[in-house]
């Protein structure tokens, strides 16, 4: 399984906007908690990196156009 983006739950302040911009179904919101579901759906847009106000997600792959 590919890797999936990480959550640091400290810096996490539940706001979802990071399950709302996943696409693929990957993240999930219990309790003001992410979840991630490993799923071969997720393409590695780092859109839930990108729309993190706080920071708390990381994806651990760049992707490079050449």
């Amino acid at each position: 399984m590919a890797e999936m983006p990480g959550i640091d739950r400290e810096k996490c302040d539940g706001c979802g906007l990071c399950v709302i911009v996943c696409h693929c179904g990957a993240l999930t919101m219990v309790d003001k908690s992410i979840n991630i579901i490993e799923t071969v759906e997720c393409d590695w847009c780092t859109d839930c990196e990108a729309v993190c106000a706080t920071g708390a997600i990381s994806c651990p792959f760049e992707i490079s156009i050449e």
